[in-house]
């Protein structure tokens, strides 16, 4: 079988499918563009190129399965060249077909070209299979997959179908397949000379990944993903150290090597649980020993209380020179801390409260809580009635600043309509006073056309007789003389009443 894989492979057969430009008239009679873009994303197409060749020794193992004349090595080249075929013409039939069955069962299949493709060679391998692959329990035996595995393998190193030929297989089957435009270029030009342009700058331009160790080819709009993803790019330290780190060695170094991977202390084993970066564990070691004598010495005296135990500490540590902290582990503490001891001697313990004196004191403290806090919630009452009566106090004065406020109002109020009454009373008592002195100076003018003084009193004067008669006319001069006098005291007031 390996001598005929050799012979096909001296042969150098290149199976390319055959492509058949499609004339279009519109194209003929616009002139339009004829020069196409080739480019495909190179990682899909590396990847199903590795895919046909699982393909094809599946189809020839299955299709020799049980045969006594005949063997996959000897039916290889006759059924590449039908797989060639088959799945070149239902690439190129995809999209109508696709159009076709669209809302159908199929419909709802993948659209990614490498599903695509899988499918097609999986259909391929299921139809070479012959009479006794189909009847017996062959398809799920394991020699089935240990013998295509071995087929791959041999392919492989005779050199049989080469990885640049199959690459250039599935490049033409994506064009095919790819109705979204998505993994090829689909650019068109109108001469060479564009296309050439166009080529160093194409989206889909092979690369080779740059980072050392790495031999990925992807395309150009891929390089950012790949970056992202590449196992051989150098990182920083995900643990925040200094070291730069290959990707796929990250968790090697972090558990193993990394300076500032977690460890527990080296006093883990007395008690204490830190988890400390193993690059600071001499700064962990210097800065806790206080907690560490502790966890010694409660290790070592374990009736003693914490008390007596910081006590000793003290000792402890007036009493070294330096060597306690050079002690690396719980062991060499522990060891060091018995020395010191035998010179210091015995540890004086206070002794342990019985438990009525516990639970007296217990009791005091709860009395003493119970205190407190009553005497702080009368001191808040007091505090809200001190607030209360200050607020009422205020309420009081505010009230009585309204109320004189008000009477100010009032009698400011009653101040003026006092003053409008007496203005009205002296104006009233101005005219009263007016008409009396025109009442006195017509008299006077009367007085002076009346005769005298003894002539009148003689001739008024009444007799006897006459008074008896009229008694109302007893007193005539009376009325003359309250009109003088009114006379004489409002001359002083129209005096004033003129200014």
């Amino acid at each position: 079988m390996s001598s005929s894989l050799d012979h096909l492979a001296t042969q150098n057969v290149e199976l390319v499918p055959e492509v058949i430009e499609d004339v279009k008239i519109e194209d003929v009679k616009e002139e339009g563009p004829s020069f196409y873009c080739d480019l495909c994303d190179a990682e899909l197409v590396r990847k199903i190129a590795q895919a046909l060749l699982p393909g094809l020794a599946t189809a020839c193992v299955d299709n020799t399965a049980g045969g006594l004349f005949s063997s996959a090595g000897s039916v290889a080249a006759d059924i590449r060249k039908e797989m060639v075929d088959d799945i070149t013409l239902r690439s190129e039939n995809f999209v109508a077909e696709t159009v076709v069955l669209e809302g159908g069962p199929e419909a709802e299949k993948s659209d990614h070209p490498f599903d695509i493709i899988s499918d097609f060679v999986d259909d391929f391998a299921s139809l070479k299979r012959n009479l006794f692959s189909r009847v017996s329990g062959w398809l799920l035996s394991e020699k089935r997959e240990d013998r295509i595995d071995d087929f791959v393998q041999e392919m492989e190193v005779s050199g049989f179908w080469l990885l640049d030929k199959r690459e250039a297989v599935a490049q033409s089957l994506v064009k095919n397949v790819d109705f979204k435009n998505a993994f090829h270029c689909d650019k068109k030009f109108n001469s060479p000379e564009e296309l050439a342009e166009h080529v160093p700058v194409c989206g889909f331009r092979s690369m080779t990944c740059e980072n050392e160790g790495c031999n990925a080819r992807f395309s150009a709009n891929q390089m950012e993903r790949h970056d992202s993803i590449c196992p051989f790019k150098i990182i920083p330290c995900e643990q925040k150290c200094l070291d730069g780190i290959m990707r796929r060695e990250m968790d090697r170094h972090c558990i193993t090597v990394c300076p500032m991977k977690l460890v527990n202390c080296p006093f883990y084993a007395v008690g204490c649980k830190s988890a400390v970066a193993s690059c600071m564990i001499e700064k962990h070691r210097s800065a806790d020993l206080h907690s560490h004598l502790l966890y010694v010495l409660q290790g070592i005296h374990k009736e003693a209380s914490v008390e007596d135990l910081k006590r000793r500490i003290e000792q402890l540590e007036k009493t070294s020179t330096g060597n306690l902290a050079d002690a690396r582990d719980a062991r060499s503490l522990t060891s060091r801390v018995k020395n010191l001891e035998a010179k210091l001697g015995p540890l004086e313990i206070t002794p342990l409260k019985t438990a009525d004196e516990q639970t007296t004191e217990a009791i005091d403290e709860e009395t003493t809580k119970t205190a407190d806090k009553d005497v702080e919630e009368k001191l808040n009452s007091l505090e809200v009635s001190a607030k209360s009566k200050d607020s009422e106090e205020e309420a009081r004065e505010t009230a009585a600043k309204d109320s004189e406020a008000k009477h100010e109002s009032v009698e400011a109020s009653v101040n003026s309509k006092d003053c409008q009454d007496v203005e009205e009373t002296a104006a009233k008592d101005s005219e009263a006073k007016l008409q009396s002195v025109e009442v006195s100076v017509k008299n006077k003018d009367s007085q002076e056309f009346s005769p005298t003084k003894q002539e009148s009193e003689t001739a008024t004067e009444p007799t006897p007789n006459d008074i008896e008669e009229n008694p109302g006319h007893s007193e005539p001069s009376a009325t003359n003389k309250s009109s003088e006098e009114a006379s004489q005291t409002t001359n002083p007031i129209l005096q004033a009443a003129e200014i």
